[in-house]
């Protein structure tokens, strides 16, 4: 398996080896239970469908029924987040009932986390895009502090432009965060513990998938170039 649903739990710090304190984000990672394996031949592509935190208090009959259907065709808890992960060419998939759990991650030095990102509402455009606003503040300004200023055309071509940066929605978007570092993992208690921006809130649902960073990385450090430290003549 490439990827896991996880949630993430808040941040806090530990300490290395030499001493270092290092800043990292806790993810609740599984287990998850697969509920639905896809196949090339039905289909068109391979992949298995992921079931992440089980319902404790709500009643079965309370779902919809499109997925209560899912849950009872299955024999699989009902839970909350339902999510794909596709498998590569030749990687044995996974029986239906399987619980998959943090382990997957051993060896991975780098991951990517998917999730959506605090939502701010609407923002003026010095908090949404940096601006610095269209006047200073002095003596005599007046309601003008934090605003766009003029944006406008002359008569030709008399409009605003497309993609102009302008207020607006702020947040709630599908982010991606990029080759983590993985700093160190509990398989016990399912956590992982990752040092870099997880998107979303505490308590939030996040995708973690493997990053090829490390792979690349290593073939960089056997690839390069040994230095010559003796003398030359």
């Amino acid at each position: 398996m490439n990827g896991l649903i996880g949630k993430k739990a808040g941040m806090t710090s530990i300490f290395s080896e030499t001493g270092d304190e290092i800043p990292v984000t806790v993810l609740e990672m599984g287990p998850c239970q697969v509920t639905q394996v896809k196949t090339d031949e039905k289909e068109g592509y391979s992949a298995a469908q992921l079931a992440f935190d089980l319902f404790t208090k709500k009643k079965p009959e309370k779902m919809k029924k499109p997925r209560r259907g899912l849950f009872e065709k299955t024999n699989v808890k009902p839970a909350r987040v339902l999510r794909e992960v596709r498998l590569a060419k030749g990687e044995t998939a996974p029986n239906v009932g399987d619980e998959i759990k943090v382990d997957i991650f051993n060896g991975a030095t780098h991951v990517s986390v998917t999730g959506i990102s605090k939502g701010r509402g609407f923002a003026g455009v010095v908090k949404r895009h940096g601006m610095k606003g269209a006047a200073s503040m002095t003596h005599g300004s007046h309601e003008q502090l934090r605003h766009i200023g003029s944006v406008g055309m002359h008569a030709m071509p008399g409009r605003v432009l497309k993609g102009k940066k302008l207020p607006g929605h702020m947040g709630a978007e599908k982010v991606k965060g990029l080759n983590l570092e993985v700093v160190r993992m509990f398989p016990e208690r399912n956590l992982l513990l990752v040092k870099g921006s997880v998107p979303g809130p505490n308590g939030g649902y996040v995708m973690v998938e493997k990053s090829v960073r490390g792979k690349i990385r290593q073939r960089q450090v056997e690839k390069a170039p040994v230095e010559d430290k003796r003398r030359k003549k």
